[in-house]
């Protein structure tokens, strides 16, 4: 949520804005880094990089998700949340194959 810039952070907006800006920052850096059509294609994106972000958490979700749950070892959740069936993440809190729930992408971070 944070990356792609829809985290429900209601606490102290000072430290909101700082984020806000300080992910500005480094998706300004990955930007610059771009070339050829990549960099076209985020030419407006700027300076709030949204679509970036959005494109690279895609491709990034499960290495982040493998980092945050790499010692929850036995966690599961209380309720099916591979796919669209039933069975809960088990292991690392990671479904069948390793792959991440992603249906929290999408679900507001205070009912998770």
């Amino acid at each position: 949520d944070i990356i792609r810039g829809k985290d429900l952070y209601l606490g102290n907006k000072k430290e909101k804005k700082k984020l806000e800006e300080n992910l500005q920052k480094i998706f300004a850096k990955i930007h610059n880094n771009l070339t050829g059509d990549a960099k076209n294609h985020y030419s407006k994106d700027h300076p709030e990089f949204f679509q970036l972000r959005e494109d690279w958490w895609e491709e990034n979700r499960l290495q982040v998700w493998k980092a945050i749950t790499c010692n929850a070892h036995g966690s599961q959740y209380f309720r099916g949340t591979c796919s669209n069936d039933t069975t809960t993440a088990k292991n690392n809190c990671q479904c069948i194959g390793g792959t991440v729930p992603t249906n929290f992408d999408y679900v507001p971070q205070y009912l998770r």
